[in-house]
C-alpha cells in the first residue's frame, strides 16, 4: 500500500497567514507545510484540503484515480472546493466499516475530541491508522482494532497529542517495527533539526510534503536513545525536557530523588506542579536508591534529579565536615558515583536523568559549597560518559551535546 503525504501540517498551514513568530518566519522550503492530506494507493483521499490537486501534480500523481474522500476532523473557514471529476468529501461513523471496490477497507475509529480517525487496510493486508488533529484515540482494544493487531504505519498528532501514541503503544497497536510518521504540524515547535530531535524521543519521524512512503516498510524507524541526560540551570526547563521525551510512552516510572521536605511549603508546591504536569498513566516513586531501579528490567526511567541524589549522597558520608571528606568521605562519595555509572552502563531499561549544571556560576563562598559544584560536575560528566544522547537546556532551548 503506497501513501503519499500531500500536506503534512496544521490545519492552518505552516507558516501560518499572517503569523510573524519566529517558527513561521523560518518555515522555508521543506519546512513549509500544507494542511495534512494523505492519499492511498491515488483511490483513497484523506482529508480535502486547498491546492490539493496542485499538491498531488508535484508529487507525481493524480486525483483522477479518487474513489472516496473521506474528512477527519470539522473543516472550519470557507469550504474547500471540489476539484472536478473527484467524489463529494464525507464522514464515515465511528465503528462503521467501508469496502471499497478496489480492495481496500476503511473503519472509523472513535476520537476523544471533533475528529474521526480511520484505519485503512490495504488489498494485500497492510495496515494504516490515520488520527486528525488534536485526538487520541477514544478506545483502543481488540473490538477496534486495537489489541494484538499491530498497526504497520501510524500517522498522527504526535507533537499535539503524544499520549495518543501512548495509548496506541499501551494497547499493543503500535510496536517496534510500526513506523510512525508526524503530521498536522503548526508553529508550536519549531521546524528542522529540533523538531526531528523532538520526535526521535518519540520513536516518531517526519517527512517534506509531498513524501510518498511504502506501508510496511520499516527500515527508517528511528530508535530511541537508550540512555539520555538533561542538562540545564535553574528554571531552564530541563525537567519539561526530560518529560516531554517520554510523553508517547504509556508506563514511565518517575523517579523524585527531592524527598517531601515536610514543612516546607514552597517545595510542596513544586512538587505538586510536577505532578499536575505529568500523564495520568506514570507512577510516582520517591527515593535516593537508584542502583536497584536501573538493574531491574521495567518501563521507562525519569530520574530527577542526580543533583538531589548528590545532595543525599554527601550527607550520608558526612562530606560537609571536611576532617570526614579526608577520612573516608571523599573515597565512599567516588565509590557510590561508580556504582551509579556502572548501573547506568549495564542497564536495559530506557533511562532520562535530570541534573543541574552548576559550573557556569558564582563560585560559592564556603568550602563546602565549591566541594558540592566540584562533585556535581564530576557526576554529570560521568554520567554523560554512559550515555547515547546528552542534551543541555538553556532559556528553554535544548541543544545536543551528543547523539
Amino acid at each position: 500500500m503506497e501513501l503519499t503525504l500531500l500536506g503534512t501540517g496544521a490545519p492552518e498551514g505552516l507558516p501560518r497567514p499572517g503569523c510573524p513568530c519566529a517558527a513561521c518566519a523560518t518555515a522555508l522550503g521543506d519546512q513549509a507545510r500544507a494542511a495534512t492530506a494523505l492519499l492511498v494507493d491515488g483511490v483513497l483521499l484523506l482529508d480535502l484540503t486547498p491546492g490539493a490537486a496542485f499538491a498531488a501534480a508535484r508529487a507525481g500523481h493524480s486525483l483522477g484515480g479518487v474513489r472516496q474522500v473521506l474528512l477527519s476532523h470539522p473543516h472550519d473557514g470557507p469550504a474547500v472546493e471540489v476539484p472536478a471529476g473527484l467524489p463529494q468529501p464525507g464522514r464515515v461513523p465511528d465503528g462503521r466499516e467501508l469496502a471499497l471496490l478496489t480492495g481496500h477497507r476503511v473503519r472509523a475509529v472513535a476520537m476523544d475530541a471533533p475528529g474521526t480517525g480511520y484505519e485503512v487496510t490495504g488489498p494485500d493486508g497492510e495496515r494504516l491508522l490515520y488520527l486528525p488533529p488534536g485526538c487520541a484515540p477514544a478506545g483502543v482494544g481488540p473490538e477496534n482494532g486495537g489489541g494484538q493487531v499491530v498497526y504497520d504505519m501510524v500517522v498522527a498528532d504526535v507533537v499535539g497529542r503524544p499520549d495518543g501514541l501512548a495509548r496506541l503503544r499501551a494497547a499493543g497497536a503500535s510496536g517496534p517495527t510500526t513506523d510512525v510518521i508526524a503530521v498536522h504540524i503548526g508553529h508550536e515547535v519549531p521546524p528542522g533539526p529540533e523538531l526531528a530531535r523532538r520526535l526521535a524521543a518519540a520513536g516518531a519521524r517526519a517527512v517534506p510534503d509531498g513524501t510518498t512512503l511504502e506501508v510496511g516498510a520499516y527500515e527508517d524507524v528511528p530508535d530511541v536513545p537508550r540512555r539520555t541526560l538533561v542538562l540545564g540551570g535553574a528554571r531552564s526547563g530541563k525537567s519539561v525536557e526530560a518529560e516531554r521525551r517520554l510523553e508517547a510512552f504509556p508506563d514511565v516510572l518517575y523517579v523524585a530523588t527531592g524527598g517531601l521536605r515536610g514543612g516546607d511549603q514552597e517545595w510542596a508546591e513544586r512538587v505538586r506542579a510536577h505532578r499536575e504536569r505529568r500523564p495520568g498513566s506514570w507512577r510516582t516513586t520517591e527515593t535516593c536508591d537508584l542502583v536497584p531501579l536501573l538493574a531491574e528490567p521495567g518501563p521507562p526511567l525519569l530520574i530527577d534529579c542526580l543533583s538531589l541524589w548528590l545532595t543525599h549522597a554527601m550527607d550520608d558520608v558526612n562530606a560537609w565536615d571536611d576532617t570526614e571528606w579526608a577520612g573516608g568521605g571523599e573515597r565512599a562519595l567516588r565509590k557510590r558515583v561508580t556504582e551509579l555509572t556502572d548501573a547506568v552502563r549495564a542497564a536495559r531499561r530506557t533511562v532520562v536523568a535530570v541534573s543541574n549544571e552548576v559550573g557556569s556560576g558564582i563560585v560559592p563562598a564556603t568550602a563546602s559549597g565549591r566541594r558540592y559544584r566540584d562533585e556535581l560536575g564530576r557526576l554529570n560528566a560521568a554520567f554523560a560518559a554512559e550515555c547515547e544522547h546528552v542534551l543541555l537546556v538553556v532559556a528553554g532551548q535544548a541543544l545536543a551535546l551528543r547523539g
